[in-house]
């Protein structure tokens, strides 16, 4: 029998991504669909799909969507399900709902702007999450990822990185010490988290990728897309041996994305990520994912 809270949730939830919707279909953007199964996910070291027989659940649509940008698509916007192997807790779901969008000839500053405007559409000047009031009004504070490490872990990941300590650092002492009355956005992450990223023009050492936080949960990533076919390629082949040194499955290059950013080519464009179910959980107050998925899987469980 369904319960009446979760019933409202439910409604609410479908509510949210039907504003969601609008505030794309208004901003000019198409809802674009991408495979869900794909034989080439990118090979980032700490994300892991599943795999489904000879192929692989996505992790994200990222790959496909790119491959659109480059076929001359503008503005493009997706939401449904992805998939990682061993994310599993209060606000992690082996399988989730993401929201992506990208835009051609623009950047992470863009990406930005549409992410405070998105926010503000759906929940006005702020909202209460878990007892604290949140001021959504934009611009956003910005915080630079090097100044919070220097300030809250001691030391500069940009000049002296270290995977695993940034790693700890980032979980135990920058991200409980980020406002909490406040979105606070971690921009310009060191060069070799650069995942996807493009880096900054004036500064080889750092990309132009940023995190936004609200009341303490990461809601999304958003970055400069590399444009650089032979960069991309590179990159894809250290992370190929970084999961082949960790012992993770190894994934094939996807040649058809890296073909195309040879030929036609890809404008600079921005793209972004975001948690349909962290977007729910802020906008309904909800502790767990659980509360704001009809199905969910639990520690323990094998689905």
């Amino acid at each position: 029998m369904v319960g009446v809270n979760e019933l409202a949730t439910a409604e609410r939830r479908a509510g949210i991504i039907r504003a969601v919707r609008a505030f794309f279909d208004t901003n000019g953007f198409i809802e674009v669909e991408t495979p869900a199964r794909i034989l080439a996910p990118a090979p980032e070291s700490q994300i892991d799909a599943p795999p489904s027989g000879p192929a692989f659940l996505r992790a994200s649509p990222e790959l496909q969507m790119k491959l659109l940008l480059c076929a001359g698509y503008p503005k493009i916007y997706q939401i449904g399900p992805c998939f990682r192997l061993g994310e599993c807790g209060r606000r992690h779901n082996p399988e989730f709902t993401l929201l992506e969008w990208y835009r051609a000839d623009s950047d992470y500053l863009q990406m930005l702007s549409d992410t405070e405007g998105l926010l503000t559409a759906l929940a006005g000047d702020g909202i209460t999450y878990r007892g604290r009031r949140i001021d959504l009004r934009p611009p956003w504070p910005r915080v630079r990822v090097r100044d919070a490490f220097l300030q809250w872990a001691g030391w500069d990941p940009v000049e002296h990185w270290d995977a695993d300590r940034f790693d700890l650092d980032m979980v135990s002492k920058v991200e409980p010490s980020l406002p909490q009355d406040r979105p606070c956005v971690l921009m310009d992450y060191p060069e070799p988290a650069a995942s996807l990223a493009r880096l900054k023009p004036d500064d080889g050492k750092v990309a132009e990728r940023w995190e936004v936080y609200i009341g303490g949960i990461e809601l999304a990533n958003a970055y400069s897309e590399l444009c650089d076919a032979a960069a991309q390629r590179r990159r894809f082949e250290e992370s190929t041996e970084e999961r082949r040194a960790l012992g993770k499955a190894e994934y094939p290059l996807d040649e058809d994305f890296l073909g195309a950013l040879e030929y036609p080519g890809m404008p600079p464009s921005g793209g972004i990520a975001l948690g349909v179910d962290r977007l729910v959980m802020l906008l309904t107050d909800a502790a767990d994912i659980a509360d704001v998925r009809q199905f969910c899987q639990r520690p323990g469980q094998i689905f």
